[in-house]
């Protein structure tokens, strides 16, 4: 049986255009290249993003101005699940698998109620940890609050970053996505809707049954 973790946006959610979006707005606000920008933001968390890109400017008023064009975005903005993704979370038994995620909680719940996803009882978001991914402890975090062990637990990441805090925590971790494997995963496939089938094999028991 495996608990399967979660990570959100570029796995069940297609939020690329949307981060694009706000983060080109966020630059436009600070005279900075957008694409320079967004092209750092990908690679890191926005404290240091903002030490990479605006060293001139209050990093606190910084990211209150990301979070206001999040929270703006979270209410208007247009999001598409990836396909397969409602049918895999409705197969899987509530508190069987957990999202983890480097957002935050309300901004995930806004997204999924947008989405008609369903919303699991552990959330680990950006407030919830210190260290987020890379570091292995958001998902040793809802590990935890699961109830699982590390080595019960199968990860879905689209994300180097989220793939080697998969790894560093000592779960399987499959990719998904993405046309090339990410390093150091154990499965990859190209999209979440290959996947799919996949991933409710392993939350299964040996007898078929769902993991509960």
């Amino acid at each position: 049986m495996k608990y399967v973790l979660f990570d959100v946006d570029g796995t069940l959610i297609d939020a690329v255009s949307n981060q694009r979006r706000v983060w080109g707005t966020w630059a436009e606000r600070y005279g900075l290249d957008a694409d320079e920008v967004y092209q750092v933001a990908l690679r890191t968390r926005p404290m240091e993003t903002f030490a990479q890109v605006a060293v001139d400017h209050d990093p606190r008023e910084c990211l209150a101005a990301l979070h206001e064009l999040e929270d703006e975005d979270v209410r208007s903005g247009v999001y598409a699940a990836f396909d397969g993704a409602s049918e895999l979370l409705h197969g899987l038994p509530l508190k069987s698998w957990a999202l983890v995620t480097s957002n935050y909680e309300h901004r995930v719940r806004g997204r999924f109620l947008r989405t008609g996803l369903p919303v699991p009882g552990v959330i680990v978001d950006a407030a919830a940890v210190e260290e987020g991914k890379p570091s292995p402890v958001p998902y040793l975090r809802a590990a935890e609050q699961l109830g699982a062990s590390p080595g019960d637990c199968l990860v879905i990441e689209d994300a180097p970053s989220g793939v080697r805090a998969g790894l560093r925590a000592g779960m399987t971790v499959w990719g998904v996505n993405a046309t090339v494997a990410v390093e150091g995963v154990h499965r990859h496939f190209v999209s979440l809707r290959e996947a799919v089938p996949h991933i409710l094999a392993l939350a299964s028991g040996p007898d078929g049954s769902a993991a509960v």
